[in-house]
C-alpha cells in the first residue's frame, strides 16, 4: 500500500513537472525575438508614462502594454495612461475625487446670463424706468454687476440691459487704454477716441449740445459681425441716476458720445441697424472695401 502511494506521488510530480513545462514552452513563444532595452520607469520620475499596478517596461519603439490589462479599459495619450477608474499607482488605484480633487482647486463658476441677439423683442420696444425704490436693492444691484462683467467678457465698449433680456432702463459702458491700442492711431484720432472709466446710467435722458454730427462705423454685441455707418451727434449730454441712486450727469464728445448714444437707442428698442446707413451694411471681414457711390464720407460733417 505505501509503494503504491509512493508511485502515485511520484506521478502526479511528473505531471505537474510536464504541465510546468506546457507553461514554459508557450510563455517563450509569445516573447520577442531581441532582448527588451529600456528601463523602467516609477511614477513620478517621469511625465511619459504612469503605472498601472506594477512598473511598465519603456522600450525603443512603444510602450509595452500589461497584457493583463483589456485594451478596451485602457486609454494611453502622450502624457499619461487612465483606466476606466481613473488614475493608478504601483500599489492602488486612487479615487479621483480624493487624490485629484484635493490638488486641483476647483473654479468657481459664474452663471452671467446670454447676450440677447437681434429679432428677439426685448430689443425692439422701449424699457422701463427704474424706480428709486428698486435701485438699492439686490436685484438691481446684480443686473448691474453681471451687465459689466458680460461687457468685460465679450469684451465690449457698452452694453445695456435689454441685451441680456431685461427690459430696464440701465446702461454701462467704458473703453480702456488697451482696446484703444489695438485700433490704427490715425482711425483714434479721427473719431475723437479717448479712454474713460466704467460708467453705469439709470433711467438716462440725452440731450444733444450743438449740431455737429458725424458718420463712423458701429458695430453691436446684439448684431454680431457686421458692421454699417450711422450718423451720430458728436457732443451730447446725460443725466440720469448712479447706480447708488443718487443723480449725476456726464458731458461727452466724440467716440464717448457715440457709445452713449448707441447705449440709450437700446433702452428705446432701437438698434443702430435702424439708423444706419444702409448701402454700407457689410460684414467685418469687408470693413476695408471701398464705399459704395453716393455713400457719406467717414468723418466729422
Amino acid at each position: 500500500m505505501i509503494r503504491l502511494m509512493k508511485m502515485r506521488r511520484c506521478q502526479s510530480g511528473i505531471a505537474n513537472q510536464s504541465m510546468v513545462m506546457k507553461v514554459m514552452r508557450r510563455l517563450s513563444q509569445r516573447l520577442p525575438s531581441k532582448p527588451l532595452t529600456g528601463e523602467c520607469l516609477r511614477l513620478g520620475r517621469t511625465t511619459s508614462f504612469l503605472h498601472i499596478r506594477t512598473l511598465i517596461v519603456q522600450s525603443q519603439n512603444k510602450p509595452i502594454s500589461n497584457p493583463g490589462f483589456p485594451s478596451s479599459n485602457l486609454a494611453i495619450n502622450d502624457n499619461f495612461i487612465t483606466t476606466s477608474r481613473g488614475f493608478s499607482s504601483p500599489s492602488t488605484v486612487r479615487n479621483p475625487s480624493s487624490w485629484l480633487g484635493g490638488l486641483v482647486k476647483k473654479k468657481k463658476v459664474i452663471d452671467l446670463p446670454c447676450i440677447v441677439k437681434a429679432g428677439d423683442p426685448v430689443l425692439h420696444q422701449p424699457a422701463r424706468e427704474v424706480s428709486p425704490e428698486e435701485i438699492g436693492s439686490d436685484r438691481i444691484q446684480k443686473i448691474i454687476d453681471d451687465m459689466v462683467q458680460v461687457m468685460r467678457r465679450r469684451p465690449g465698449v457698452g452694453l445695456a440691459a435689454p441685451q441680456i433680456g431685461i427690459p430696464l432702463k440701465i446702461i454701462v459702458l467704458e473703453d480702456l487704454k488697451e482696446y484703444i491700442a489695438q485700433a490704427p492711431e490715425e482711425e483714434n484720432k479721427a473719431q475723437d477716441r479717448r479712454p474713460f472709466d466704467l460708467l453705469v446710467f439709470l433711467n438716462p435722458i440725452l440731450r444733444k449740445k450743438s449740431n455737429k454730427s458725424a458718420f463712423f462705423y458701429e458695430g453691436c454685441l446684439s448684431v454680431d459681425g457686421y458692421r454699417a455707418m450711422v450718423e451720430r451727434f458728436v457732443e451730447i449730454e446725460v443725466r440720469g441716476l448712479g447706480r447708488d441712486g443718487k443723480a449725476m450727469k456726464v458731458d461727452a464728445c466724440g467716440w464717448q458720445a457715440r457709445i452713449l448714444q448707441h447705449e440709450c437707442d437700446h433702452l428705446e428698442g432701437t438698434l443702430y441697424v435702424d439708423k444706419m446707413v444702409k448701402r454700407t451694411f457689410r460684414t467685418i471681414e469687408n470693413l476695408d472695401l471701398p464705399l459704395a457711390n453716393g455713400c457719406p464720407k467717414l468723418g466729422v460733417r
